[in-house]
């Protein structure tokens, strides 16, 4: 359902008009300090880099580091209220009526899970994906490998590596259109076992959002697809820690002033006991997230709602650094995968 969600998006906005101005080698040792927040409220607090998995992602404490941001304005989002957050670039107009469908169609049909559920079992396969970990870096290795791999059949596909402070680059893949603007869909990769050192398969968290959006690149890289507006394709490290990776890569976007269109983040894919994809109403873009929702309604049907609360994942970092960003996975949260996070996922 998320493939032909991702490809639909994609087809619809491709056109869209300018609107806007353990083991050996596992975990680093070094006791660091890094700030978090919970909440708008919470001033933050200091905490090691393994407290971040023990004390709060196992325990499904969202929160974000700031410990890297230092721009007043994503501060003040961060840290405002959900009301007085107001995107900084002017509202995108997004279209009230769905629109190449043909199109559309046809990449869903070429859509398959023969390949998803390759990719999943190489990424579960890994001991853990934890961001600080060997692992962690192996994985994003494999991944940006496999990135390139299905982006060659097409050769006006660019993929690269976006280097952090810590050893697991994020991936872009991105398909050149006419226009400079961006439709930007992404998933995290990286994974946590509940400790820096424990099992983390990260199947469904997020695994599975990964090889959605990797079996729709192959799809559109089959196709040849050549959009009007420029496409990406962002695979983030270190959501876990507290949405470092996507924190950096729309840090980078503000600065360099980059005209995003869109952006719509999966973050858990393949555990649905609704049969309904999921679409969340907080920290995201209402004209997007609304969008989004006729899409949905279009080519698969009905759908739930709910709220996700702060730092849940990684379109809070680009809705913080004022770009217009809706989020969807396969459940809403009181009925999500009881697993994640631990090493049975």
């Amino acid at each position: 359902m998320l493939v032909a969600l991702h490809l639909a998006v994609i087809a619809g906005l491709s056109s869209l008009a300018h609107a806007i101005p353990a083991p050996d080698g596992q975990a680093e040792t070094r006791a660091e300090l890094r700030l978090i927040k919970t909440s708008e409220a919470d001033p933050g607090v200091w905490v090691t880099e393994e407290e971040k998995i023990s004390k709060y992602r196992a325990k499904k404490i969202n929160f974000i580091d700031i410990t890297d941001i230092k721009d007043p304005e994503t501060l003040n989002r961060l840290s405002g209220s959900h009301a007085a957050r107001i995107q900084a670039a002017a509202a995108v107009v997004y279209p009230t009526t769905v629109s190449h469908q043909t199109q559309a169609n046809g990449f869903i049909a070429n859509a398959n899970t023969s390949g998803p559920m390759s990719w999943l079992k190489t990424l579960s396969d890994f001991y853990n994906r934890y961001y600080r970990s060997s692992y962690g870096t192996q994985s994003s290795t494999w991944l940006f490998n496999q990135v390139k791999s299905i982006a060659a059949s097409n050769a006006a596909i660019t993929v690269s590596q976006f280097t952090h402070s810590y050893a697991q680059p994020s991936i872009i893949a991105r398909i050149p259109g006419t226009s400079p603007n961006l439709v930007i869909v992404g998933a995290h990769f990286d994974s946590t076992g509940g400790t820096s050192t424990a099992r983390g398969p990260g199947a469904v968290d997020n695994g599975s959002g990964v090889v959605v959006l990797l079996e729709a690149l192959r799809v559109l890289a089959s196709a040849r697809f050549a959009p009007k507006n420029t496409m990406e394709f962002h695979f983030y490290s270190g959501e876990e820690g507290g949405l470092l990776g996507s924190a950096d890569v729309w840090r980078s976007y503000r600065s360099a002033g980059k005209s995003v269109l869109a952006f719509v983040n999966t973050d858990m894919a393949g555990y649905s006991p609704s049969g309904k994809i999921s679409v969340y109403n907080d920290y995201a873009d209402t004209g997007l997230t609304a969008y989004v929702r006729r899409i949905v309604t279009a080519y698969i049907g009905s759908w739930t709602q709910d709220t996700c609360g702060y730092g849940c994942s990684d379109h809070a970092s680009a809705y913080s650094n004022g770009f217009p960003a809706a989020y969807v996975c396969d459940e809403p949260d009181a009925t999500s995968d009881p697993y994640i996070h631990s090493p049975n996922d």
